[in-house]
């Protein structure tokens, strides 16, 4: 029975072409901030309107002057606290930092999702990706000729 031998001299490796921590760091904030203008705008997961407050949460809400829109922001700790909080060069993870608004994060998150990027938060993200990308192209194209990192 004949048999092949298969041969592999290089193998290639994207892995270089990473961001660096900071950029990634900046790319989550991006994202972050844009979570949060569609949550100042009372919108939902999908860009349209949020789900309606219950009736007594909303007259109460409207009495303290904060409207009676569902924007997560009655005392403003929750969106405040809602920051980018790891990162390595491929990923960048946002969560909110006390055990409280955890809590309210959680109970919220099942009446509706909110810590999702809606199409127009994608959009926004991936544009910031494709202007760092833009940036520090020929940085990664040299670095590719010359063998790796040359910092």
């Amino acid at each position: 029975m004949p048999s092949v031998r298969v041969y592999q001299k290089k193998q290639l490796r994207l892995d270089l072409l990473n961001f660096r921590q900071r950029q990634m760091y900046e790319l989550g904030g991006v994202g972050v901030s844009a979570v949060k203008a569609r949550l100042g705008a009372a919108q939902g997961p999908e860009d349209s309107a949020a789900k309606p407050l219950i009736k007594r949460y909303a007259i109460f809400k409207t009495r303290q002057g904060k409207g009676n829109r569902r924007n997560l922001a009655f005392t403003g700790d929750l969106l405040h606290n809602f920051q980018v909080r790891t990162v390595s060069e491929n990923r960048a993870k946002a969560s909110v930092s006390t055990r409280k608004d955890r809590i309210k994060a959680w109970a919220n998150q099942k009446r509706e999702e909110w810590v999702v990027f809606s199409p127009k938060n994608r959009t926004v993200v991936v544009e910031a990706a494709r202007k760092m990308l833009d940036a520090i192209k020929q940085r990664l194209l040299v670095e590719r000729a010359l063998g790796g990192k040359q910092r």
